[in-house]
């Protein structure tokens, strides 16, 4: 069903559940083909009970299924995986150092940020 991913690459680091949305993998499929580069996901699917979550006044996008964090080793990574996901419609993108959080949230105003 999916090119470069597979389910369990998205499960639950803490609790070991996987509610992740298919509509974001094949989304993930389109973003790796488009940057031509392998992604390693180092977050997907959050249950409501990851100690990340839990620390949110409210749950965020990874326990809703519909976000990922893709590593990056390089600022040319970085700037790919950030121009391609806006280019194919996430809707949300943080930045960090080490790694690029994409999410198809609904909204009629995407959004970008910054870790700091």
């Amino acid at each position: 069903m999916y090119k470069y991913f597979t389910r369990e690459e998205f499960v639950c680091q803490a609790t070991g559940e996987n509610k992740i949305e298919d509509e974001l993998i094949l989304a993930l499929d389109e973003l790796r083909e488009a940057c031509g580069f392998p992604f390693v996901i180092t977050s997907g699917y959050r249950s409501p009970q990851h100690p990340i979550e839990l620390s949110k006044p409210k749950a965020g996008a990874h326990a809703q299924g519909i976000a990922a964090d893709i590593a990056v080793s390089s600022g040319v990574q970085r700037h790919t995986i950030v121009k391609k996901a806006i280019e194919l419609g996430f809707t949300g993108i943080g930045v960090a150092g080490g790694f690029v959080h994409v999410d198809i949230r609904s909204t009629d105003a995407p959004v970008m940020w910054t870790y700091g």
